[in-house]
């Protein structure tokens, strides 16, 4: 009888917690895509919620407006990077403080984040959300499950690219703040103040978000080659991606093995780095506003740094609105690709526009599928590929049609901050400090969408994917 009480008092003691994980359990298995843009909206809403209150403010006593808060809040957890208020005097040193938590947080994704939350839920990673992590270093899982090609992190591995994405960041961060101390020091601010910004700008470059804890931002560094270079270094990493620094650090000695997603990568990074500098280089060289004052050493040093911080970096020692219209376009072009996959970067991905330029490659040569690097890529990633450029696309047509009618501005300007927007990258011409309440509104829906990513919001949309168990006749339409 006593052995009976027990048992029933047992399941009493544990009810909560149980019923917490029975409903965890229930949402993840139902759509793990969907209870990742779940948390990372709650995330927004906690955020906005402690920036709107009065002690997240500096000075005035009062709470900041929920349209500046919410859009800070997106912009943070997004790691976007652009502002409706000056964020090296309108917060507090508590608002301040959650600004510095929500960029690491949102940097590590949103999948890799809700996996995390699962593992501190649920004490175990099964295989529901084995498959969710994995889901973050190749979208491919989420689409259409797991898939035979190689992977840059295989399921089994999913523990140690956790592992390796909050001791890499932290890692990458520390490195990098320490490195700066020096560089502010230098120009006259205390100790205290140095480890600060040095800490902010770390996480903020690393991230990939763009943020200045200094009222000059980065301008007041134009002339410190060794800073700029860290943030570069940061903001390059960052925008790697969690599963080709998992994939270099255990095989950085034998090249040979790395897989066909950490070579994608790291080629086409390379390659649009190289050559949006030239770019910049060759189209800004005598523009008086931005690069023309200055000498060729600074001007080829300054083309390098702004070719990183449109991969989704964020940070300018230039007005973006002084560029030339065709630089301003260029700018749109990388910004639109952003970095890699599962990186704390935006845009459509490098990997996603490489395999677009295989697929055109192999038609182009008659070619029966795509290769690269002595590897066959199946086609359902083309047209995944397809999907993602389709769907950007389509979030950045219709934003910038609606902040168009909002403000009147003119297009390259608004076409500019939208795609910065939905790249999570930062940049602004200062339109989107001026946009009215509506206006943020529309901005914050872009950088929330293109920091979810466009295969997972349609994986999330998608009630389920159903077997056909038949096929229709095949007919070609006329193409081109």
């Amino acid at each position: 009888m006593a052995s009976n009480t027990v048992g029933r008092r047992g399941p009493a003691r544990r009810s909560w917690l149980g019923g917490v994980r029975d409903a965890f359990d229930v949402l993840v298995k139902s759509s793990p895509s969907r209870f990742a843009i779940l948390v990372f909206a709650a995330l927004i809403l906690i955020t906005t919620m402690l920036l709107s209150l009065p002690i997240a403010r500096a000075g005035e006593g009062r709470g900041t407006p929920l349209y500046d808060a919410l859009f800070t809040a997106v912009s943070t957890i997004c790691v976007t990077g652009l502002t409706t208020v000056d964020m090296a005097t309108h917060w507090s040193p508590f608002g301040n403080g959650i600004i510095f938590l929500g960029m690491n947080v949102g940097g590590m994704g949103v999948l890799t984040l809700a996996s995390i939350l699962g593992l501190v839920v649920s004490r175990r990673l099964g295989l529901r959300a084995r498959l969710m992590a994995a889901s973050d270093t190749n979208p491919s899982r989420v689409h259409a499950g797991p898939v035979s090609e190689r992977q840059a992190v295989r399921l089994g591995e999913v523990g140690g690219l956790l592992a390796t994405v909050a001791i890499s960041t932290l890692s990458i961060e520390a490195v990098i703040m320490l490195g700066m101390i020096p560089s502010v020091l230098a120009k006259g601010y205390d100790f205290g103040t140095s480890v600060w910004y040095s800490a902010y700008y770390a996480v903020s470059a690393f991230t990939n978000t763009g943020f200045n804890p200094n009222p000059l931002g980065p301008v007041e560094f134009f002339d410190d080659y060794w800073f700029q270079s860290l943030m570069m270094l940061a903001v390059f990493l960052g925008s790697l991606g969690f599963p080709v620094i998992f994939a270099l650090l255990r095989t950085w000695k034998s090249p040979r093995r790395w897989g066909v997603h950490v070579k994608l990568t790291l080629t086409t990074t390379i390659v649009l780095w190289i050559a949006g500098a030239v770019t910049f280089l060759v189209l800004e060289y005598n523009n008086p506003k931005t690069y023309g004052g200055l000498s060729f050493v600074k001007t080829f040093y300054e083309a390098f740094f702004m070719s990183t911080m449109t991969r989704s970096g964020g940070f300018s020692t230039i007005d973006m609105a002084d560029l030339y219209g065709s630089s301003l376009l260029v700018t749109d072009m990388l910004m639109f690709v952003g970095g890699g996959s599962a990186s704390t970067a935006g845009g459509i991905k490098v990997t996603t526009l490489a395999v677009l330029f295989l697929a055109a490659y192999a038609e182009a040569r008659g070619a029966p599928a795509m290769e690269a690097f002595g590897r066959r890529i199946p086609r359902d990633i083309l047209r995944l590929a397809v999907s993602v450029v389709l769907w950007g696309a389509t979030i950045v047509a219709v934003s910038t049609v609606i902040i168009t009618q909002i403000t009147k501005s003119a297009l390259d300007f608004v076409l500019f901050d939208v795609i910065s927007a939905f790249a999570t990258c930062g940049l602004s011409t200062g339109l989107t400090e001026s946009l009215p309440p509506e206006g943020k509104y529309v901005m914050a829906a872009t950088m929330f969408m293109g920091r979810v990513g466009t295969v997972t919001l349609a994986a999330a949309l998608a009630a389920a994917q159903k077997r056909q168990l038949f096929r229709r006749p095949e007919e070609r339409p006329i193409v081109g």
